[in-house]
């Protein structure tokens, strides 16, 4: 099982996050990811930039391995992410993937176009897959559905055939995503929360296919402290799926999590200050059979966090598998 640094736009700006993943190779991370967001969660995040430029630029500054979770079909048309996997595809050749998801109102409302409901983003998002993957191929494409293509061809194709992944937090959508995706990522609160949705996506289709997981964390110097960025930063994570694609502005989340108490997200987001936690944190993910876990530390301690991790908790890793 690899593990990976998840670099978070929603909370720190982009040149930040270039330090910390180059940071994050050099003590030992594995691979890479980052979350793709027009809007953070919440105003107490301030920070959102194009995971597409910052990509580019993290897959040249580092020899490791990174994907993103995109929503095509509003803000971004399928043609448009086409194109974009294929450039970083061929630029970097075997070390991008992407995972494809319906999409969250906090991004897509921009574009003022009405918020489908799931079932009809779930249907769009089949489309858009099916587009891209046929542009992909070099093929010219026109379609008629719930999104419009006219006439698309990308004349810069991967060098290597790009992963294309299903995004679920659900068992439903996850089964759903077994027969088209290439791969799974999830992101759950727990191991025990991940089990069923792996189960569901390998029942739907995706035996034998790449399992990723974005694993929450909070790193502090004391467990109060860990807690405490926990609450601040990731509150959002109290809140349902539904809710999660539904709500529109950070201020609308702000005010959908103000009373949430601290003890619910103490028992949602592993909040520890011993390095020996999180070894047995991610070994519990390695019983799953996951191909990849993606360490998302919430806190903003990152050079800390990085440096912890390499020192402590990656090497107690190794010595397992060995």
């Amino acid at each position: 099982m690899r593990i990976g640094y998840h670099a978070s736009h929603e909370q720190h700006p982009p040149r930040a996050l270039l330090e910390y993943a180059q940071q994050a190779e050099a003590v030992g991370f594995e691979a890479g990811m980052c979350s793709d967001h027009f809007m953070p969660w919440s105003t107490r995040q301030a920070s959102s930039g194009l995971s597409w430029s910052w990509l580019g630029a993290a897959l040249e500054a580092t020899e490791l391995s990174y994907g993103t979770v995109a929503a095509p079909g509003d803000r971004y048309h399928p043609a448009i992410v086409a194109q974009a996997i294929a450039t970083l595809g061929q630029m970097y050749p075997g070390r991008f993937w992407v995972a494809l998801a319906s999409g969250e109102q906090l991004n897509e409302h921009i574009t003022g176009a009405t918020w489908p409901d799931k079932a009809e983003r779930n249907a769009r998002l089949r489309e858009c897959v099916d587009v891209i993957r046929r542009l992909l191929r070099g093929e010219e494409v026109s379609h008629s559905g719930l999104v419009e293509v006219q006439r698309a061809r990308l004349y810069i194709l991967p060098g290597q055939p790009v992963p294309l992944f299903g995004a679920a937090l659900t068992t439903e959508t996850a089964e759903w995503a077994g027969e088209w995706a290439d791969g799974l990522i999830t992101a759950a609160a727990s191991p025990e929360d991940a089990a069923p949705i792996i189960e569901h996506f390998r029942r739907g289709g995706g035996a034998g296919k790449p399992v990723a997981v974005q694993a929450v964390v909070s790193w502090a110097e004391s467990d109060e402290a860990a807690l405490d960025a926990a609450y601040d930063q990731w509150r959002q994570a109290a809140l349902p799926p539904d809710d999660l694609a539904n709500l529109g502005t950070p201020e609308v989340f702000d005010a959908a999590v103000a009373e949430v108490p601290r003890e619910q997200i103490a028992e949602l987001i592993p909040s520890f200050a011993d390095p020996a936690e999180h070894v047995r944190l991610l070994r519990r993910y390695a019983e799953l059979d996951a191909d990849s876990v993606y360490v998302h530390n919430v806190a903003l301690n990152q050079p800390a966090f990085i440096e912890m991790y390499g020192r402590e908790v990656l090497p107690s890793l190794r010595r397992v598998a060995r």
